[in-house]
This record gives structure tokens, sequence and C-alpha cells, in this order.
């Protein structure tokens, strides 16, 4: 459920920019997970479970990147690449504000790769904010300059994990 709480005084405009009211501003409905699942439709296990009902724990270990071999090097990139070739089965990306889709009556989204997804999801959330009149507003940077910075991009990184693991079929992949 959405937070109703009011937005802080480092953000003095209200009923702007999309991000106020992301996700709900695009969509209506979504899914409420069970136990330990967790995706968009509930279809995946939550980080740090697996099997069929998503109740084995799995740890998973990630190196340090200056101590990987030359193949888990290579095999990284490998990954990375493929990922950039591979649309997205499960996401698309808003290719304009909330407003220029005349309120959701004109939707504008695009099929993106699953590499370009994670670019794509990092700018929407430090992009300028963009203002009434049709001006920015660049003194605001959501992603880095807020108390959500921590949890936000551990996230972000551990949904990307998940999405390359998904592309590459190797469930033991982990970000160096």
């Amino acid at each position: 459920v959405p937070s109703n709480s009011p937005v802080g005084a480092q953000f003095p405009f209200s009923g702007i920019d999309d991000r106020e009211n992301w996700p709900i501003v695009f969509y209506n409905r979504t899914c409420q997970c069970q136990g330990n699942f967790t995706g968009y439709n509930c279809g995946e296990c939550m980080y740090g479970y697996t099997g069929p009902n998503c109740t084995v724990r799995r740890t998973m270990i990630r190196k340090d990147i200056f101590k990987i071999t030359t193949a888990e090097k290579d095999k990284f990139l490998a990954y990375l690449n493929l990922a950039k070739r591979t649309i997205s089965p499960d996401y698309v990306i808003a290719t304009g504000t909330y407003e220029q889709m005349n309120n959701g009556s004109n939707p504008m989204f695009a099929d993106i790769n699953v590499y370009d997804l994670f670019v794509w999801l990092h700018y929407y959330a430090s992009r300028d904010a963009f203002l009434e009149d049709g001006s920015v507003w660049a003194n605001i940077d959501f992603a880095h300059e807020a108390p959500g910075f921590l949890p936000w991009h551990r996230f972000f990184l551990l949904l990307w994990e998940r999405e390359i693991q998904k592309v590459t079929g190797d469930e033991n992949f982990t970000i160096p």
C-alpha cells in the first residue's frame, strides 16, 4: 500500500512529478505476495529462498571483484553482453510522462533489453523533477540525495542480479 505521508520540506511541490505517486500513477492494482514469494506476479522466491514453495534457505556468496579469476570476469562480461541483447520478457519502460500520456489515455511504453532496463530505472529515479510550467527542478536527486539511498540501491542491485540470473539460466550468478 503506497504511503500517503506528506513529502518532506526538501520537495516543496506536490502533484507534479510522476515519481511522487510511483507506482500508482501508472498502475491501479498490484499483487500482494504471500509467504516467501515475490516478483511482479508473485511467481518468484524472495531473495535468499529457493524451492517449489520458496521455503529452502539459500546463501549466495558475492566475490570481491579484485579477486575474481579471468574466467569469472569473462563470464560476467558475457552475461552483461547477453543482457544487452535480450529483450525483457517482463518489463517495459515509459517513454513519456504521465501528463504526456494524457493521464493514461495515451499509453507510451516500449520494450527494452534487460541491461538497459536498469540504466533506465536508475535514470528515472535520479532525473530532474518536472514542474507544472514545463521547466525542470534540477536541485533534487531522489536516488542519491534522500534517506532511501542505501535501501533503494540495494534492492536495485538485487533485482538486477535476479534478472541476469533469469536471462542466463545461471541461478548461482552473483554480482561481484
